[in-house]
């Protein structure tokens, strides 16, 4: 019998990944649940068109799923993510999963209570497959002790469609919590960092003047025991980009480098998932398009066995904190 899982909260698009991801994974949807009529509703009725639709959020608590999705709002989301794990759920939630220290001090608390699974999907990893690639080649030290990252997070903008929340800070979080997270989650992978420091911080709003609430640009740096890393994220990926960024890592090494370009390789080979590998013997560009996505499936084995496969407790806990912690240190704030 496949893990039935419920999806609660459908605001942002990455409530499709997730659940297509974990239901291909060996998961079935029971239903849904989302406030109102966000404009992914109708993506996801198209998705899923046998999925039926819970009308209130305790029909959906009490749909006997033992993992719950959650794309809301996101600084609904770790309220949502307490009433699931309270009425006996693991959670998936999209990133960030939380946006303030508060709620991530309530979801600690919540998960040492219960002995629930809060796990945030960091997609720019766990749906790539040249990350599963880039992982694969730094366990075999491919390019020596991994000492530096650099990550880059651009999106495209899409200004129309976007919600009112969009461009609420209190609502969304800041750039540096919210797209930012991702890259805080590859730098200490790759490393094998687990902590680190905020050493610089940095959020502006460069070209949305009419939308102040808006935080357009922003960039951070980590520094750990034994690595260093560097993130750019931004809403200013151009028009003429065939899909909505450029999102790329590059991961240095002592004695090489990878590079992956994830989405688009512009001037280079069509598709996704290219993975750039240069070391003593090798200078090459590898297709990762059938590495898999491993982080679906140990999830359903992690919820079935209560291990930690596909990402440690610690770790999610400690990317959300240095996301906020950089948030806080580039808006002035303490921490």
């Amino acid at each position: 019998m496949t893990l039935p899982v419920v999806a609660i909260g459908l605001d942002h698009r990455h409530i499709y990944g997730m659940t297509e991801s974990i239901c291909a994974a060996g998961a079935h949807c029971v239903g849904f649940w989302t406030d109102g009529a966000p404009g992914t509703l109708g993506g996801f009725i198209e998705r899923f068109p046998d999925t039926p639709r819970f009308e209130a959020l305790g029909d959906a608590l009490g749909s006997g799923a033992k993992l719950a999705l959650i794309s809301a709002v996101p600084a609904d989301r770790a309220t949502l993510a307490i009433r699931a794990m309270d009425a006996g759920m693991d959670v998936m939630v999209d990133k960030p999963g939380c946006t303030t220290f508060e709620q991530l001090g309530a979801i600690r608390a919540c998960v040492a209570r219960t002995g629930r699974i809060w796990s945030v999907n960091f997609s720019e990893r766990f749906e790539t497959r040249c990350s599963t690639l880039a992982s694969e080649l730094v366990e075999a030290g491919e390019i020596g002790r991994v000492i530096q990252t650099v990550g880059l997070g651009p999106h495209r903008l899409n200004r129309a469609t976007r919600p009112p929340w969009f461009f609420k800070r209190d609502r969304y979080g800041g750039i540096l919590t919210d797209i930012a997270s991702h890259q805080i989650d590859q730098f200490l992978h790759y490393t094998g960092a687990a902590d680190a420091e905020v050493t610089h911080a940095f959020v502006a709003n460069r070209g949305n003047p009419d939308k102040p609430g808006l935080q357009d640009l922003g960039e951070l740096n980590l520094r750990s025991d034994t690595a260093s890393g560097y993130i750019r994220v931004d809403w200013f990926t151009p028009d003429a980009l065939p899909n909505w960024g450029d999102g790329r890592l590059t991961i240095l090494g002592t004695e090489g480098y990878i590079e992956l370009r994830k989405y688009v390789d512009v001037g280079g080979r069509t598709g996704t998932d290219s993975v750039v590998l240069v070391n003593g013997t090798r200078c090459e560009t590898l297709d990762a398009r059938d590495a898999g996505l491993p982080y679906f499936s140990r999830l359903l084995g992690d919820i079935e066995n209560r291990t930690e496969t596909a990402m440690s407790q610690a770790h999610c806990f400690t990317v959300m904190r240095l996301a906020l912690a950089a948030q806080a240190k580039a808006e002035g704030a303490t921490t």
